[in-house]
């Protein structure tokens, strides 16, 4: 009688330890004539990715193919107007120059940063990621946008009194 609840209680700490075992170990299981190892472990769900910023694609909510009129309503009447080009002074530290086609489309926008750049755009608001800078301390990188169908340049001199430039064309 004691033996019976001896095995009794054994059998169920051998069960309970198997089940356990069974959690974290491996099955090998065979589609076909190909053998897989599938792991009875669960899988954690990876953490979502940051979420990766866009490229700078408007400035001052003008995009590549707004029409001349919709952007002089937004900016305000230009500095100097015409059919190919109008040009913007916004401070002393910010102009903006938007081009043109025949049909008044933007095809270009050019935004030029001088003097105190510290509330001009960085690489990693232009870009969403930092670029390096040169070995004289200006920053240069451009980059296409094939399905977007433009492409960004951003050049930065070097020195305390420096000139940004950011372009912004359709290909």
């Amino acid at each position: 009688m004691l033996m019976g609840k001896i095995h009794a209680v054994t059998g169920i700490f051998v069960i309970s330890l198997m089940t356990a075992g069974l959690l974290a170990a491996e099955r090998n299981v065979t589609v076909g004539r190909q053998e897989y190892t599938k792991s009875l472990t669960p899988t954690p769900t990876p953490a979502p990715s940051p979420t990766v910023k866009k490229s700078f694609s408007e400035y001052r909510g003008v995009v590549i193919g707004s029409t001349a009129d919709d952007l002089r309503k937004r900016l305000g009447p230009p500095k100097e107007k015409s059919d190919a080009q109008d040009f913007y002074s916004f401070s002393d530290n910010e102009i903006a120059q938007f081009y043109y086609d025949s049909g008044h489309l933007v095809t270009a926008i050019m935004i030029t940063y001088m003097g105190n750049l510290n509330s001009a755009p960085s690489p990693k608001d232009v870009f969403g990621e930092d670029v390096p800078a040169n070995p004289d301390g200006g920053i240069s990188k451009m980059v296409r946008y094939p399905k977007a169908g433009y492409w960004i340049s951003y050049n930065r001199g070097s020195g305390s009194d420096a000139l940004l430039s950011i372009a912004i064309q359709k290909m």
